[in-house]
């Protein structure tokens, strides 16, 4: 204990005659353990944390999706798990609490509460069968609601609420870190499971399941009892199923499905940012070593007294250790600003983002990181050192050598800093890439001055459809008459807004085979003037007209790509499609471009086979034969989206004070928000990848300013010599230029190495794209040339009577 009592209080004395060097070590290694820290922090908050619900290494999620009726059988004949299941994507109208509203909810079944374990602050939960008819005209609340709709009323346990024009008793409100099936969700409603109701029971909402393994069942037994149940559940259906369906359902664990989507991303930062510690730990080193030649002499002198080596390691290790907690502790702080950051610039639906902080956790991980860091950076400088030391106590002669080997070692750091570097600035180069393809992919659609809104009367207004058609029809007529209005539509589903539509759709000489159902077309609804206010080219064929508005007779409007899928070699105008149970065939009467509807890489999710527009018409229903109650109107207009809301709020208001009018945005913000999860992963690449070229800058420049100062002499040599500017200028640009070529070759190889775990998350560019490896070479020689630039202009400057005095 004296002896590291002595070596901390020498060490805080040798950092206080350095300033200069301690600022920029303790600075390097802030931004190094900082940004490890707030990386971490989301890796802990979001992979790592268990879920916040009772034991919840016992809860799971089952692969694949059934709808209620293979539900309730999955309920009644699993023995190894307790199940719920869940929808997601619902909204309803809040009305008799203020201004209406339209909240997201979610249906689900009566276990879902106690298969979570999760219990209400106010109230209850549902109870088995009360997701029956008649039992079911129950909520539960969330606690943001509670508080932001009823003031925290603890009243409010008993009394009814109006959503989606039916009154529904509250009968508890949940805690306010419950939030499932995400942070959307505002209220939960029994699923209602009806078997006389076969639209819904057999053929509505594919819905995902979650489980809670029964006590004395593993993980494995689960998997192998639902792989059973799925072998039997295809002949209950009133139809065959495809053999495709649910073929590769699984069991697996609940956490690890519901961050499935940001694993990948996630993990790819923390490398990045694990690179960037790596180079400010580098740069450290670096920095120690040069500063620790200055101290040869007096390191020399207390080995010749009897010092022996394991005692100056341990000195000058103290000294690393010093600095990487004193980095570390300042790291804290860009810890806590990096996380409000990443957590700002990170979409707002990724998984579980609410539940990260910094905890003790935390704390914990960024203690033992800047001790490791210290140890990393300190050690092969003590060795070093330590080893000149006595060399140069027993015998002068040898400082050469140990002046070699020390320089050898600042090299080969240098080297290794670029490499990193590079390696970073090639992924950041992809993702650049990838981000410019994607939010230059041809859309279909025009998205210049577009302003769109969402109008959401209740589900049971349109069931008279006289009166749904007749209240859109009013909505555009009125709006088509503001000033500034160029012309105005409606669409069921906007491309690129996250909803889906879509109908079983019989294509006139289609013939499919045995057990395969009818093909899954995008159904869009739209009024007349859609195509026009979109910017969405026609190819063959017409648009709609007014006339088509009557449905009789019914017309269809198909993609490009629908086209020559399902008529192939044929023209396809005059041809007739139909939704399926229908007995009246559509005419195609139009061919137009493809849109990316579903998101900038896909036109429809996988598991829909084409895009359809039907006119809005008495004949554009549902399948549950129900025209589309809530529409999106699309303006092509000059005003901005604040005129535009109260303009709408006002002529929808005056027609249907129950209709709220929400999502007013320009389709720009549409476009904006389909890329922000690829954008989120590129800026922090990017950001990542800066701070490794300027410490990678730092770090060439370190060693060329400790190059030309230990080779004063004999620059002053060859001026006096007389050797010209430019000769000396080649002499370290050399040296500068060596490590450059050194270390871009060595990080393009691992480059090219790891950028297959990148192909996932790029777009249009593939992960051995030319462009980007050839442009990050050229410009990181160039940087790397610019940072040997002042040691060169210092070694210039050299006097030659001053030089030849140096020793």
């Amino acid at each position: 204990m004296t002896n590291i009592l002595q070596d901390l209080r020498y060490g805080f004395r040798q950092l206080r005659q350095k300033p200069g060097f301690s600022l920029v070590a303790i600075l390097t290694l802030a931004l190094g353990i900082g940004g490890n820290t707030a990386v971490f922090s989301l890796v802990d908050g979001i992979l790592l944390r268990p879920l916040p619900y009772s034991h919840p290494e016992e809860l799971v999620s089952v692969t694949g999706t059934y709808p209620r009726g293979a539900f309730s059988a999955l309920r009644e004949q699993v023995r190894t798990l307790e199940v719920a299941t869940y929808t997601e994507g619902y909204e309803f109208n809040l009305a008799g609490a203020g201004e209406a509203v339209r909240l997201a909810g979610s249906h689900v079944s009566a276990e879902m509460f106690s298969v979570l374990g999760s219990r209400p602050e106010l109230g209850r939960t549902f109870l088995p069968g009360e997701d029956l008819p008649g039992n079911d005209n129950l909520v539960v609340l969330s606690n943001q609601l509670w508080e932001q709709r009823f003031g925290r009323d603890p009243g409010i346990v008993g009394r009814s609420i109006e959503l989606e024009g039916v009154n529904r008793q509250v009968i508890g409100v949940m805690p306010a870190e419950f939030r499932f099936p995400s942070t959307k969700t505002l209220f939960w409603i029994p699923l209602h499971v009806d078997p006389r109701e076969n639209a819904t029971y057999w053929r509505g909402d594919y819905m995902p399941v979650i489980g809670r393994l029964r006590p004395g069942f593993r993980l494995q037994q689960a998997a192998a009892e639902i792989r059973l149940f799925q072998s039997r559940v295809g002949a209950l259906f009133p139809w065959r199923m495809p053999a495709a369906w649910n073929a590769d359902i699984d069991v697996v664990p609940l956490k690890n499905d519901m961050v499935s989507d940001v694993r990948a991303r996630l993990l790819m930062l923390l490398a990045a940012v694990a690179l960037v510690l790596l180079i400010a730990c580098a740069n450290v080193a670096n920095l120690t070593l040069s500063r620790a030649a200055s101290r040869a002499k007096e390191l020399g002198i207390r080995s010749a007294l009897g010092a022996e080596r394991g005692r100056l390691i341990g000195q000058l290790l103290t000294e690393s250790l010093l600095l990487a907690c004193l980095g570390g502790g300042l790291g804290l702080g860009v810890a806590a600003a990096g996380l409000r950051l990443f957590k700002a610039i990170l979409p707002a639906g990724t998984p579980r983002l609410a539940e990260v902080h910094m905890d003790w956790r935390v704390l914990l991980f960024s203690g033992g990181l800047a001790l490791f860091t210290g140890f990393i950076f300190g050690i092969a400088p003590a060795l070093q050192t330590s080893r000149s030391a006595i060399t140069q106590s027993v015998n002068s002669s040898e400082r050469g050598s140990s002046t070699s080997v020390s320089q050898r070692l600042r090299n080969s750091l240098a080297v290794a800093e670029v490499a990193f570097a590079v390696l970073l600035v090639t992924a950041a180069g992809l993702l650049i890439r990838s981000f410019w393809a994607l939010s230059h992919v041809k859309t279909g659609f025009q998205a210049e001055h577009v302003l769109t809104a969402r109008i959401t009367p209740n589900e049971s207004f349109c069931s008279d459809t006289a009166r749904c058609l007749s209240f859109y029809r009013s909505v555009l007529e009125k709006v088509q008459h503001e000033p500034g209005v160029n012309g105005a539509a409606l669409v069921n589903t906007l491309p690129l807004n996250g909803r889906v539509a879509k109908r079983a759709v019989g294509i006139e000489g289609l013939s499919l085979p045995a057990g395969e159902s009818s093909p899954l077309l995008w159904m869009n609804v739209v009024t007349p003037e859609y195509f026009r206010v979109m910017g969405i080219s026609l190819l063959s064929g017409r648009w709609f007209t007014d006339a088509d508005s009557s449905g009789n007779p019914a017309v269809a409007v198909i993609t490009e790509s629908s086209a020559r899928k399902f008529f192939p070699g044929q023209n396809p105008i005059g041809k007739h499609v139909r939704f399926s149970e229908a007995t009246e065939w559509m005419t195609v009467v139009g061919i137009v471009a493809n849109v990316r509807a579903y998101d900038l890489q896909n036109d429809v999710p996988s598991y829909i086979n084409g895009t359809l527009y039907v006119p809005q018409s008495p004949r554009s229903t549902h399948e549950g034969g129900r025209l589309p109650a809530q529409m999106t109107i699309a303006l092509r207009s000059s005003a901005d989206e604040a005129q535009v809301g109260i303009m709408l709020r006002g002529i929808v208001g005056s027609l249907n004070a129950e209709a709220p009018v929400g999502e007013v945005r320009t389709m720009g913000e549409v476009m904006s928000e389909a890329v922000s999860t690829p954008a989120s992963t590129a800026t922090l690449f990017v950001a990542f990848a800066g701070l490794a070229v300027v410490l990678g800058i730092v770090g060439i420049y370190g060693v060329l300013s400790f190059l030309v100062s230990k080779r004063t002499r004999e620059i002053g040599i060859r001026f006096a010599l007389g050797a010209q500017r430019c000769d000396v200028v080649w002499l370290v640009m050399k040296e500068g230029a060596k490590f450059s070529l050194t270390g871009i070759a060595l990080g393009i190889a691992a480059a090219f190495a790891g950028s297959r775990l990148l192909a996932s998350q790029l777009f249009g560019v593939g992960p051995s794209d030319p462009i980007t490896y050839v442009g990050v070479s050229v410009v990181m020689l160039l940087v790397t040339l610019l940072a040997s630039y002042i040691p060169t202009r210092r070694a210039m400057r050299v006097d030659p009577l001053v030089a030849l005095r140096y020793e």
